[in-house]
């Protein structure tokens, strides 16, 4: 059975992206190169209130590419897939081709 968790207020649930360890061609990388921590966005909450009780939007959406820090997030294990939920503000920015 497949569980899916929805996070709550302005929450995000992400999926790390893993650095590749060797290059198409077979040539194993050092694991001291610049990594780049990021993650692709799996679900998103409705987002937070303000002080008069509007709606403030999560500013991802599900399938983006995100930038994340170096350190924080909460790691919640679904199955065998490790997940990490972040809030919309801990997150620096989106990824784009």
């Amino acid at each position: 059975m497949a569980k899916r968790l929805i996070p709550l207020f302005n929450r995000v649930l992400i999926e790390k992206i893993t650095p590749p360890t060797k290059t198409t061609a077979g040539i194993l990388l050092p694991e001291k190169t610049a990594k780049l921590s990021s993650g692709k966005v799996v679900a998103v909450g409705p987002g937070s209130h303000d002080r008069e009780g509007k709606l403030i939007a999560v500013s991802v959406k599900e399938g983006d590419t995100v930038l994340l820090p170096e350190y924080g997030g909460t790691v919640v294990k679904l199955g065998e897939k490790e997940y990490h939920i972040y809030r919309d503000e801990d997150i620096l920015g989106t990824l784009h081709d």
